[in-house]
């Protein structure tokens, strides 16, 4: 069975990422778009005590480089996750300020590689989410088998509605560019609370 890098995105209560943590997942994403439900709040704080292996990413949604930039350094975030039309030279930037960029792109029965291709050597990763009324945490999957288009060289992370139930289909898929799958309402009780439970299920089937 295939092994992916898992991400569990759109968390902002300390009881909960701490919780969620002692799961041991790759990367916890930060939710930084304030028309999100799962915003993080004015007065967000990651919990200091949150281990130093787990991988700390701040999304945006058209935001400017300078408040990034800002909220990086007061969140010690290493990863930016990128959800609106920012541009490849923002991306640049970002990665020459010691960021890892992360740039989401919704898909579609339309995908084609062209649109993703100014961004292949300005980001780290791509992610691909179902296209939706919001930038992210739509909860839809999208037809995976539509990414047999993208015949790119960027390591991309595959979102979008997975959940315990459709999990396992992610390990047939052969896409070798594929390195983590990204999680967010799928293993959620409410906007921004994630369900252990829900989530140990899912880490069993990969």
């Amino acid at each position: 069975m295939a092994t992916f890098e898992i991400k569990v995105c759109g968390m902002r209560s300390r009881e909960n990422i701490l919780e969620i943590a002692s799961y041991h997942p790759d990367y916890l994403g930060f939710i930084f778009y304030k028309n999100s439900p799962r915003f993080v709040g004015e007065n967000f704080q990651i919990p200091p005590e949150l281990s130093p292996s787990i991988k700390r990413v701040g999304v945006f949604v058209n935001e400017s480089t300078d408040l990034i930039l800002e909220q990086a350094a007061t969140h010690r975030l290493e990863y930016i996750q990128l959800h609106g039309d920012e541009t490849p030279d923002q991306c640049q930037l970002l990665k020459e300020n010691g960021l890892r960029v992360i740039k989401v792109f919704g898909v579609d029965r339309k995908f084609e590689r062209e649109v993703v291709k100014p961004f292949e050597a300005c980001v780290d990763y791509f992610l691909f989410d179902s296209k939706g009324k919001h930038p992210g945490g739509n909860g839809i999957p999208f037809d995976w088998q539509t990414l047999n288009n993208y015949q790119g060289s960027t390591p991309f992370f595959l979102s979008g509605g997975i959940n315990p139930e459709n999990v396992g289909l992610i390990s047939r898929l052969k896409f070798p560019n594929l390195v983590a799958i990204d999680v967010n309402s799928g293993v959620e009780d409410s906007p921004g609370i994630k369900n252990k439970d829900k989530l140990k299920e899912l880490l069993s089937k990969i």
